[in-house]
């Protein structure tokens, strides 16, 4: 998924790039301090691929490739949340993870706006929803130039690193560009 002046494109992950993914997963430089919740056992990247491609209506996962260089900048996701028990009721929550290398460059931005109309032409969802710690104050730039807005903050809702920390909420509506 691109545009013509696109930095980046979004795509699917192939089984030859899963080893790549499971180094990244444990990975503290990889991930940033803002995206590391602590060491995780990485066969279940393995067993989601089996599944479903790391693609599916609950959570998944796609490269962010730079357009020029066919590059992995890293990764965009999803998990599916809810605000009701109707189907009606879910929105998604989105996440990105960049090499530090590529951070600060506008990919994140790019990446993330690609991602929302994806998940917005993919899915018959109203809200995407994205949220980061109140010091990271690059990612609340990126979001904001991907078309998100920002809600406010909710308190204490994140435990990482052995302490609790507080997130600003962003959003983004169908529709909205």
């Amino acid at each position: 998924m691109e545009t013509p002046q696109s930095l980046v494109y979004l795509r699917p992950v192939k089984a030859s790039e899963l080893d790549l993914l499971i180094t990244w997963t444990n990975d503290i430089e990889h991930t940033s301090e803002y995206n590391f919740f602590g060491y995780k056992h990485v066969d279940y990247i393995r067993e989601e691929y089996a599944k479903n491609g790391l693609l599916d209506p609950r959570g998944g996962s796609l490269l962010v490739i730079e357009k020029l260089s066919d590059d992995i900048l890293g990764t965009v996701g999803y998990h599916q949340i809810s605000y009701g028990p109707n189907d009606g009721s879910k929105v998604y929550n989105i996440g990105i993870s960049l090499s530090p290398e590529h951070r600060n460059k506008g990919y994140g931005s790019e990446a993330q706006r690609l991602f929302a109309a994806y998940l917005f032409e993919t899915y018959t969802i109203m809200r995407i929803e994205a949220s980061t710690d109140i010091s990271n104050l690059a990612e609340q730039r990126a979001l904001e130039k991907a078309g998100f807005s920002r809600e406010g903050i909710a308190r204490q809702a994140q435990w990482r690193k052995g302490a609790w920390h507080d997130l600003m909420v962003y959003s983004k509506l169908r529709g909205e560009v």
